[in-house]
């Protein structure tokens, strides 16, 4: 820990509790006070949950309130390309090269010289990106790997379909657009299974270079920043998206609300992934009127809680 940061641990209370928290050690917080006290700290204000008007008060609401079985298989990376083959088709799914209970089992000299290796239950712990294979560190990889499989990711943001996830890792093709020479995500934002905002990330490949804009169904670019900055250019659109709006709606079907994830190479599109918290709810709109302007194309469903 670099000096500043850790004067900042010792002098900052809310600092030791999200440092905590990302390391799931909040175990015996229950989650509603989990919840709003992070609400508090990352957002700024008092959490209302007993009348949530904005988006990251509804995604709070939803964290408690709407846990549905089916959640579960969604989010795992593993179970979700059988569902989501199910719904829209096999020749969206990237091709799955192998899934193991553990690290220790994979036979690193049978994967392809590119590939890409996760957990299936948790958002980059444990994630690598392989190039290269005979530059690959296998020793850390595996490390890595452990760390991710170890981390109970539903602790990190109390997102409830994270936490019956049964852990795996698996390996992907390598996928990459020959035209912008990396993996574009293109993430609808869903509202009861209608398509309303599009989020464009790029840059990913370098590190902190991520930059990540908005834009409108009728790809209208707006003036709004979440977790990145925008592009110094705006993206073009995407060729596929109309494609990628259409699947969207089908996958969303019957969800309070969802970001479905695509990617788009050489003209074909790809699912990604499916996530019903972005940044968990816990980041700020830039400016703040679009959290009340997300909010209100959220319609909160009866309280369906785990049985």
């Amino acid at each position: 820990m670099k000096i500043k940061s850790f004067i900042k641990f010792l002098l900052s209370r809310d600092y030791r509790f999200i440092l905590f928290s990302a390391k799931g050690m909040s175990v015996n917080i229950p989650s509603k006070d989990f919840i709003s006290k992070m609400y508090k700290i990352k957002i700024g204000k008092k959490l209302n949950l007993a009348k949530p008007h904005t988006y990251t008060e509804k995604l709070q609401w939803l964290k408690l309130y709407d846990q549905r079985p089916e959640y579960t298989i969604m989010v795992d990376k593993c179970a979700a390309k059988e569902y989501v083959a199910s719904k829209i088709g096999e020749q969206y799914i990237i091709p799955t090269i192998g899934i193991w209970n553990s690290p220790d089992e994979i036979d690193f000299s049978s994967l392809p010289e590119k590939f890409v290796i996760k957990c299936n239950h948790n958002s980059g712990l444990g994630m690598y990106i392989c190039h290269d294979k005979n530059k690959m560190n296998i020793s850390k990889v595996k490390r890595d790997l452990k760390k991710g499989m170890a981390q109970d990711y539903y602790l990190t943001g109390r997102e409830w379909p994270y936490k019956n996830v049964k852990r795996r890792i698996i390996a992907e093709k390598y996928m990459e657009d020959s035209t912008y020479k990396e993996l574009r995500d293109y993430k609808f934002f869903t509202f009861n299974g209608v398509p309303k905002i599009l989020y464009i990330t790029q840059g990913r490949g370098a590190d902190g270079a991520t930059v990540a804009d908005f834009f409108d169904m009728d790809f209208n670019h707006l003036p709004l920043t979440i977790d990145h900055d925008m592009a110094e250019t705006p993206p073009d659109k995407p060729e596929c998206f109309d494609e990628m709006k259409r699947l969207a709606a089908i996958l969303s079907e019957g969800t309070p609300q969802l970001r479905v994830d695509f990617y788009e190479v050489d003209r074909k599109v790809y699912f990604g992934e499916m996530t019903f918290f972005h940044c968990s709810g816990f980041e700020a709109f830039h400016p703040n009127e679009w959290d009340k302007i997300f909010g209100e194309w959220v319609t909160l469903p009866a309280k369906r809680t785990e049985k």
